[in-house]
């Protein structure tokens, strides 16, 4: 069979182990002339010489292992071909043990079939797998009620199934063709059965034929996740090369970029390409690498997106539905690390919205952990904002794995972006970020020729600890060895350019707004290559995220200076200051281990 496109489409067949996908998938390989020249045959010796019935399944189970248990183990992929297109099968494996696989396999798929025994009717794992789909993105569905010789051919039997899968479906936000068959004897699998001539729908192949083909990457909007940076400094090479993997879209030289969660822009100077000539452009599923025009301080994990095409979602809150894989419960108590493309985020569980209990399969309200194999819909929060899309706009940007205690042990999609404290803010520095007016000095030729990174050093603690006289003492000592520094008090900004705001009432207050605008000012001057020195009383968490809206947070430098400290996370304590002089020489020390400055 020849095909009449070269178009492809990856499909994903899952199902309760034992119930047929493996023979069914064998037997689309033979009916359309799938398989290589004298398997078929082959096989059929095999069993003739081993006194085993021919089974289609054998033409997938080559691994000796699977053989063995009768079982599928492991994602296989299957080529095959219509008279529409060409197909890549992943089949997913079917016991509860080997769902780490499935996950792997689903995640790259279009369209899904789903089989289900009409003899055992819907077990456990249907339901689970079900889930899994949904979770994955996963829109396009075909559950083939597959064995039905086994049932005499009831029609009675597979409306069953079928009320009863799809009411399951229809909880979970997902919908399904529904395809009585066997993959046996080969009834509605490539050809019409007659033996159910009371169904008049498509046959597997016809179903498959009619999965809806995703826009190719390359048509889609540009997304490519910051790898990293690269400077090259050999023979004057003054070049910063961005490297990442172009998820979506594509990129050229001339392109303006914009890059999330900053807001920051510039425009494609070249492309390049290691040890040949470089392309014209770079396309999804490629290696990139290329220059900007304009200098502008990137860091791994940032999102590069071609201005003009929509903008992804930029957040520290959103609702996901995940997998646990993880022997240790998941818990709103504990730490984890989010991986969402490059980006890599400290993260909690704020809420367990609902979870699929594994054992009995039912659906919980408000349990207080999320437990191996479960399925759950969970509110999680970031340490600071990322840039991500949703799972029914970019699914590959939307995906996610939980890592703890350096191993993976979940994963998932981000279904929507939920509001936190710093999201006005946010929104002001993006829309100050894309206005920015670029100066033709970059960040770096500022750090070298001032031989110093710029820094926000935040000192801060409680009243009458002392800290304008450490403050005073660190500008004095960092200006002596030549350093462009500058020390500023909260009140310069708050009788300066917060003199416009009230006085507070009783009930409101207007310190966000204060250190806001003190993040604006602290913007400036570290653009400017300077080390800032800034005081302030008694700074918590919250307090420091609102600063990070404005400042980019690898700038700042928190030093407590006294024994009982806020939920601020530090960066170094001074419990007592006896000695100005030694306290800043330890926030100077601190400094060189940053690389802020050079060790003498």
């Amino acid at each position: 069979m020849i095909p009449a496109t070269d178009e492809k489409m990856n499909i994903v067949v899952a199902g309760h182990v034992d119930h047929g996908k493996s023979t069914v998938i064998g037997r689309l390989l033979a009916d359309t002339d799938s398989l290589p020249k004298g398997k078929l045959e082959q096989i059929r010796e095999l069993c003739r010489r081993t006194s085993k019935p021919f089974e289609y399944a054998f033409l997938l189970d080559a691994l000796k292992d699977e053989q063995a248990q009768g079982i599928t183990i492991d994602a296989a992929r299957i080529f095959f071909k219509s008279a529409k297109r060409h197909y890549l099968i992943l089949d997913a494996p079917g016991h509860i043990e080997f769902l780490r696989n499935m996950v792997t396999g689903a995640s790259h798929a279009e369209a899904a079939l789903l089989v289900i025994d009409a003899a055992e009717g819907v077990r456990e794992n249907s339901r689970r797998h079900g889930y899994l789909l949904s979770m994955l993105g996963i829109g396009q569905l075909a559950v083939i009620v597959n064995k039905m010789d086994l049932a005499g051919w009831s029609r009675e039997v597979f409306e069953r199934i079928e009320e009863e899968y799809r009411s399951f479906l229809k909880e979970i936000g997902l919908s399904a063709s529904f395809i009585p068959a066997s993959g046996m004897t080969g009834e509605n699998i490539a050809r019409r059965s007659e033996q159910m001539s009371w169904y008049e729908g498509p046959t597997v192949l016809e179903t498959l034929d009619g999965f809806v083909k995703e826009p190719p990457a390359a048509d889609k909007p540009f997304r490519m996740p910051v790898q990293d940076i690269y400077k090259f400094t050999r023979a004057g090479d003054q070049r910063r090369i961005v490297a990442g993997t172009v998820e979506t879209g594509s990129v050229r030289a001339g392109d303006e970029l914009i890059f999330y969660p900053t807001g920051k822009r510039s425009r494609v100077k070249t492309l390049e390409r290691f040890g040949s000539p470089p392309p014209s452009a770079y396309t999804a599923g490629q290696a990139a690498a290329l220059t900007l025009e304009e200098q502008i301080y990137l860091t791994r994990g940032q999102v590069a997106v071609r201005a003009g095409e929509p903008a992804p979602q930029v957040g520290r809150r959103m609702q996901v539905h995940l997998f646990w894989m993880g022997k240790e419960p998941l818990r709103p108590d504990k730490d984890y690390l989010l991986k969402v493309g490059t980006a890599k985020q400290p993260m909690r569980v704020e809420k367990i919205l609902s979870v699929m209990d594994a054992s009995d399969l039912s659906v919980k309200a408000a349990k207080e952990c999320v437990g191996y194999h479960d399925v759950a819909e969970c509110i999680l929060q970031t340490s600071r904002a990322i840039a991500f899309d949703l799972s029914e706009q970019f699914p590959t940007m939307s995906r996610f794995v939980i890592v703890d205690d350096y191993e993976i042990r979940g994963g998932g999609l981000i279904r929507q972006l939920l509001p936190d404290m710093e999201e006005p803010r946010r929104r002001q520095v993006i829309q100050r970020n894309l206005k920015w007016a670029m100066s033709t000095l970059s960040r770096e030729q500022r750090w070298e020729r001032y031989n110093q990174k710029a820094c926000l050093i935040l000192i801060t603690g409680p009243k009458n600890a002392g800290k304008k006289t450490l403050a005073r003492a660190l500008e004095q000592k960092l200006f002596a060895e030549g350093k462009l520094v500058y020390f500023m008090g909260i009140a310069n900004v708050l009788y300066g350019v917060d003199a416009d705001i009230k006085t507070p009432g009783p009930n409101t207050s207007h310190r966000p707004e204060h250190l806001r605008r003190l993040g604006e000012v602290a913007n400036l001057m570290l653009e400017a290559g300077m080390i800032l020195i800034v005081t302030a009383i008694g700074l918590t968490q919250s307090d420091l995220e609102i600063i990070q809206t404005a400042v980019d947070s690898e700038l700042i430098e928190v030093v407590w200076l006294g024994p009982e400290i806020t939920d601020i996370q530090a960066d170094l304590q001074v419990e007592t200051m006896e000695n100005p002089e030694e306290a800043a020489g330890r926030i100077k020390r601190l400094l060189q281990q940053r690389g802020i400055i050079f060790s003498v």
